[in-house]
């Protein structure tokens, strides 16, 4: 009789615990502990209120009107269980995450399609052993160099410039800076 007062009381107790990390798992117990002793509580109490033998009561007591009185009451006490208003709030939030996974899947597949063809393609190019700077260059022009437009590759070294300043310029630069920071 105590079972019809639960809408859904099976939890899946063991899908949970897959879910829950290693740090937490003490928790996780302790909680469904209190919640299966919770359920073992309920269960054991009767789902109708306790009869009363009023007969026997209206034997023993002798004051008038009294008995009748506390059964009249007892019988109009009515305990109503809360009315279950978070059930639909949560079905509606399952549905719509549900289509949210649904949606990240559809996405994710496309990003695997490309990444599969990307994939494809690179196993088609030549081993790079075997490949020259002609072959690179129209693989992947923006990793080649171009003098005209990108004179370098980051991070710039001073290998990078040799065709920029001839070397006896530079440093007789450097020796006109050290003469002016002298003066």
């Amino acid at each position: 009789m105590a079972s019809k007062r639960i809408a859904q009381s099976s939890v899946n107790w063991a899908a949970i615990a897959e879910r829950v990390p290693e740090a937490d798992k003490a928790s996780y117990l302790a909680f469904k502990a209190k919640s299966d002793g919770y359920l073992r509580k309920m269960l054991a109490a009767p789902a109708e209120p306790l009869k009363i033998d009023w007969a026997s009561y209206k034997n023993k007591i002798t004051v008038p009107g009294l008995v009748d009185n506390f059964e009249k009451l007892y019988s109009a006490i009515k305990i109503p269980y809360p009315e279950d208003k978070y059930t639909p709030a949560i079905d509606k939030h399952e549905k719509e995450i549900i289509k949210g996974i649904e949606t990240f899947k559809a996405e994710s597949e496309v990003i695997i399609k490309e990444a599969e063809k990307k994939i494809a393609e690179i196993h088609s190019l030549l081993p790079f052993g075997q490949m020259t700077y002609e072959d690179a260059a129209y693989i992947q022009p923006e990793l080649t160099l171009d003098l005209e437009n990108k004179p370098s590759f980051w991070p710039h070294q001073e290998i990078d410039y040799i065709n920029d300043e001839p070397e006896e310029e530079s440093l007789q630069i450097e020796e006109q800076k050290k003469i002016d920071a002298a003066h």
